[in-house]
């Protein structure tokens, strides 16, 4: 399986008074289907409505369908950078249409501080599944398609922790007792995060190369 990440460019930021008390929200379209995505990936509806059902039931309605800020480095949530809880997942046309609560956590605060300071933030979905190429090249997200988190907040796509998440997307994930976990990724990725600025990028190429020695191993 393959972890897929799918940003959206940007949310509306709501807030909600209930007897004295605030509470502030994302909204805005967090699943598209039916269209190719700058990924050069597309999701079919009949896929995404179902594994939103599952979300729906199994995280949403329970109170546990979390998401983080910024670029997560795997699939599974990181309860120690939660900024916020999905409390809405909607369909609406092609569009899932989502809303979350902002936390009163670290990283939730500092979500919310960014966002009164009028900062444009987006969101990104958070998944795993096989692919299959499609007509014109564009691949096919297939039917084992499973939600991590419907939405992390995110700023910029093309920030350095986009380069791990894209060795992240690129990995084979695999299930150890019932935890997802990637195969020969955790030293690359410390190579890179721990790369001084003056040989980042001679360390990217290097850790890069040794990423595809691996996928050729397996």
């Amino acid at each position: 399986m393959k972890l897929m990440c799918e940003l959206n460019e940007s949310v509306n930021y709501l807030v909600e008074e209930t007897n004295g008390k605030k509470r502030f929200y994302i909204t805005g379209p967090f699943i598209q289907t039916e269209q190719a995505n700058r990924n050069g990936r597309i999701y079919r509806m009949p896929i995404v409505e179902k594994e939103v059902k599952r979300y729906t039931d199994q995280y949403i309605q329970t109170g546990r369908a979390l998401g983080e800020l910024g670029h997560p480095d795997g699939p599974t949530i990181n309860l120690d950078r939660v900024s916020h809880r999905i409390v809405e997942l909607k369909q609406d046309g092609n569009n899932f249409v989502g809303k979350a609560q902002i936390l009163e956590t670290p990283m939730g605060n500092i979500a919310r501080n960014l966002l009164e300071s009028g900062v444009t933030l987006g969101v990104s979905t958070r998944g795993m599944g096989s692919l299959k190429e499609g007509k014109d090249g564009i691949m096919e997200v297939q039917d084992d398609f499973y939600l991590a988190t419907a939405a992390d907040i995110v700023a910029d796509p093309s920030a350095p922790d986009a380069f791990v998440q894209g060795i992240m997307e690129g990995v084979e994930w695999v299930w150890d007792n019932g935890l997802l976990k990637a195969r020969e990724i955790e030293g690359l990725k410390r190579q890179v995060q721990q790369a001084s600025t003056k040989n980042v990028e001679e360390t990217k190429v290097r850790v890069f190369e040794q990423f595809l020695n691996s996928l050729s191993k397996q």
